[in-house]
């Protein structure tokens, strides 16, 4: 049960609050902080998808090469 508490310590929150910087965000006001959580979760989603190994720099790959990072959202998979 602990071991199980932990993975989804890991697995969820962890690329939430460190690599997607969540818990840092001064975005309070109305739907904003809804939208940006939808965002994060499609981003997590590609993340698993193209099963990413090293999230943060994958994410520093797609800030380099903003189209295809765009191609993986708007193209069919």
């Amino acid at each position: 049960m602990i071991r199980d508490r932990w993975h989804i310590e890991n697995r969820v929150h962890w690329r939430r609050d460190v690599t997607l910087k969540e818990d840092a965000s001064q975005v309070r006001e109305g739907q904003t902080p809804h939208a940006l959580a939808a965002l994060n979760n499609v981003v997590l989603t590609l993340m698993d998808y193209l099963e990413v190994p090293n999230m943060a720099a994958q994410i520093r790959v797609f800030e380099a090469r903003l189209e295809d990072a765009l191609s993986l959202i708007l193209c069919p998979l």
